[in-house]
């Protein structure tokens, strides 16, 4: 019995690390890995209790955010994007920490069903809300989870003020599960059987994967060879 606890445990560690390296492109927006170079901005959006009040969350010191990405980086049941402008992030002048939006996690919530999961999505940035990135955004990582990380259960808990969000996650079929009045949150959940497959895996043209560290250093390098010019 303990031997298959630790496969299991490796398994999750596996599947959950498996973005490292990866890069997801859409049509409007750039997906990359939550890494070390992205705490100071991400640090300034949750200093914003508006944001705070969103997702729930207490106010951190930079300390604290650093330590927390690396937690997230290095947990076996998270699963975390930052948003990027594609535009922006188009332009290899552009540092990448400027071009960021917000973030997208999947988190897996249940230890004995990796199938089930948990979908959390942040456009921080007010300019860039109501603009349908968090509509690409949520489709993008539901067909990455179902594709790439087994799952085929998701949940989202959003707080019941957020009626942005709690209509477009019904836009995806997603219906209500619960609401808890104490947090003032209504939990909202998506089994994936063939016809949502068929609905959002159809055409997954939309999408493009690729290695992180490539597409980075690619664009430093010509950010560096402007430089010297």
């Amino acid at each position: 019995m303990p031997m298959r606890l630790r496969l299991v445990s490796y398994q999750v560690t596996l599947i959950m690390r498996i973005n490292e390296d990866t890069l997801l492109e859409g049509k409007h927006v750039v997906l990359v890995p939550y890494n070390a170079d992205h705490v100071p901005r991400y640090h300034q959006w949750m200093g914003c209790p508006e944001l705070q009040q969103l997702t729930a969350s207490e106010p951190l010191t930079l300390e604290q955010e650093y330590d927390m990405q690396r937690s997230w980086r290095e947990d076996d049941d998270k699963c975390t994007f930052i948003i990027l402008d594609k535009q922006r992030w188009a332009d290899p002048a552009v540092q990448e920490e400027q071009c960021m939006v917000g973030d997208v996690n999947i988190f897996l919530t249940d230890p004995s069903d990796s199938s089930l999961a948990e979908l959390e999505i942040m456009i921080a940035e007010p300019s860039y809300r109501g603009k349908g990135l968090g509509k690409e955004v949520t489709r993008m990582m539901i067909c990455y989870g179902v594709t790439k990380l087994g799952i085929r259960k998701f949940e989202a808990k959003i707080g019941l003020d957020n009626k942005v969000s709690i209509a477009m996650f019904k836009r995806f079929h997603f219906h209500e599960l619960s609401v808890s009045e104490v947090f003032r949150e209504v939990t909202l959940g998506m089994t994936v059987d063939q016809a949502v497959r068929t609905r959002l895996l159809g055409d997954m043209a939309f999408m493009q994967e690729r290695e992180y560290r490539k597409d980075r250093d690619s664009r430093q390098e010509v950010t560096s060879s402007h430089a010297t010019l």
